[in-house]
């Protein structure tokens, strides 16, 4: 009992703290279907970050690279960002679809949803911004 009560209450900080990381990044938050809509209008991919708000590989994500000024202004150029978390619906359906087993999980996706690559988790922003760079270049 007192280790269920435990589980509960950490995944409760857990939950807080990401949700205040979240909010810092100052990115806005779309589900995966608005990102599609608008990146078909604006020619644009998508990035669609598989995360639990819970999970602390997730916050130091959101805070060491979406927090990133350099990044958050390459992301807004040639991207349409879409948050899928891991405790919804939509994140459910996310990882059958995208055969997705963990986060976070960072997926490149063209204005009809079509899987174009996995970028790989880096937590330096610089390393972030060249990745990104190089997909645009790729794709676009």
């Amino acid at each position: 009992m007192i280790s269920v009560l435990g589980y509960y209450g950490n995944k409760t900080v857990q939950t807080y703290l990401g949700q205040q990381v979240i909010d810092e990044t100052g990115l806005e938050i779309l589900s995966l279907e608005q990102a599609l809509e608008i990146a078909e209008s604006s020619n644009k991919l998508v990035l669609a970050d598989m995360s639990a708000i819970w999970c602390p590989s997730c916050r130091k994500l959101d805070k060491q690279v979406f927090s990133d000024e350099r990044v958050k202004t390459q992301l807004n150029q040639g991207f349409v960002y879409a948050r899928v978390e891991y405790d919804s619906p939509e994140g459910e359906t996310f990882m059958q679809n995208y055969q997705v087993s963990g986060f976070p999980t960072l997926l490149v996706l063209n204005t009809k949803g079509e899987k174009l690559v996995q970028l790989p988790i880096s937590y330096e922003p610089l390393a972030f911004l060249a990745t990104l760079e190089k997909v645009v270049e790729a794709f676009h």
